[in-house]
């Protein structure tokens, strides 16, 4: 698998490490992971945005750890933050989880299911 990162000049280069196109080519595998929330195995869910952000970046690597994947396979991820007051924390967050790896990102501020989750994080990866 080949991963190209893409940032036109003729569009706005990215704010917040990410970027803007994600080429693959010669992938075999491509794995969808369904939004990662932010509790734990046995029921526990932070009452921090930090330790939420954090829990769920962990699932999230669980899912692509069964597929035999990491985060260098993650091309895409959104993520859904219940308030904008919780986006410069994210970033943080995203920073320390993935690095120097630049991947194509959304983040949308939405109402989530359950009103204790404070985002909720999903993602594509290609092997």
């Amino acid at each position: 698998m080949h991963k190209r990162e893409i940032n036109s000049p003729d569009a706005p280069l990215p704010a917040g490490g990410y970027a803007q196109a994600i080429e693959v080519t010669n992938n075999a595998r491509t794995l969808y992971i369904s939004g990662q929330i932010p509790v734990a195995k046995d029921g526990a869910i932070p009452d921090d945005f930090e330790g939420q952000c954090w829990l769920a970046w962990r699932n999230l690597e669980a899912q692509l750890h069964s597929a035999g994947m990491t985060f260098d396979n993650l091309v895409k991820v959104t993520v859904f933050l219940s308030d904008r007051a919780y986006a410069l924390d994210n970033r943080r967050v995203r920073a320390q989880v993935l690095g120097d790896r630049k991947i194509a990102m959304t983040v949308v501020i939405a109402g989530i299911f359950d009103e204790a989750w404070l985002l909720e994080i999903e993602g594509i990866a290609t092997a």
